[in-house]
């Protein structure tokens, strides 16, 4: 199992793991005046909650409490650390956004989790889905990590890789629009980290001037489909029927 979940809180400080969540809340694009109900589940250390509890009503979810312990604290918003259990107590129609970012992965009882997402979501109310995409993983083990033979056992195998938060299974956009077709209607797909992460020379990334640029060539990449398909991340939104 590569790193720890305190490397992972480091990493979020870097420029390369600021970048990440500057591309989620433009793409997101939510308003900071109208005091939104947000549900952020898996929310890791809090960063997304955070950011968006300083306009908005935001319950962050988290079960890792280790990751909860090095959260960013703050009293803006709810924390509660359970998992779908507690989803289940929640009344139908109470959020008007529901964010999961790098979660599914992990989970043996996606489909529960999807469910219990959708049915807490208002109506025309906007569902945020993070999710690893294969091309760019395979990018990832080729480029930066010098690892051909990781890139071709991805390729190769079943998608499945050991992780510090479990045994993650990479499943497609296709298998995750057709599931929440009956409910939703898909908004936008976008990619993150199509290139920022592909470079191993970090002296750089501390410059304002690399910063800036990236962020907006990412930000241009991400809505292109060719880059989305080798982008390491995308961000799926969908809206409630």
């Amino acid at each position: 199992m590569a790193g720890s979940i305190k490397d992972y809180r480091k990493m979020v400080e870097e420029p390369w793991g600021r970048m990440f969540y500057d591309q989620i809340y433009r793409q997101l694009n939510i308003s900071d005046k109208e005091g939104l109900k947000i549900l952020d589940f898996g929310a890791g250390f809090c960063i997304t909650a955070t950011h968006y509890a300083k306009d908005h009503h935001v319950t962050a979810i988290e079960p890792n409490e280790e990751m909860t312990d090095l959260r960013i604290k703050s009293d803006e918003y709810v924390l509660v650390n359970a998992g779908v259990e507690y989803l289940r107590g929640l009344e139908d129609k109470s959020f008007d956004v529901v964010i999961c970012h790098n979660v599914l992965e992990y989970a043996d009882n996606k489909d529960e989790i999807l469910n219990e997402l959708v049915r807490v979501l208002r109506p025309q109310g906007l569902l945020s889905i993070v999710k690893h995409n294969l091309y760019g993983r395979v990018f990832g083990f080729a480029v930066l990590n010098d690892n051909p033979k990781g890139a071709l056992d991805i390729l190769s195998d079943d998608n499945t890789e050991d992780s510090m938060f479990g045994n993650r299974k990479v499943y497609t956009n296709e298998s995750l629009i057709s599931y929440l077709s009956e409910s939703t209607e898909l908004k936008d797909i976008f990619g993150i980290r199509a290139f920022f992460g592909l470079s191993s020379n970090n002296e750089i990334k501390y410059t304002d001037e690399w910063y800036d640029n990236m962020l907006e060539l990412e930000n241009k990449a991400s809505s292109l489909d060719e880059f989305k398909k080798v982008s390491f991340f995308n961000h799926l939104i969908f809206v409630k029927n």
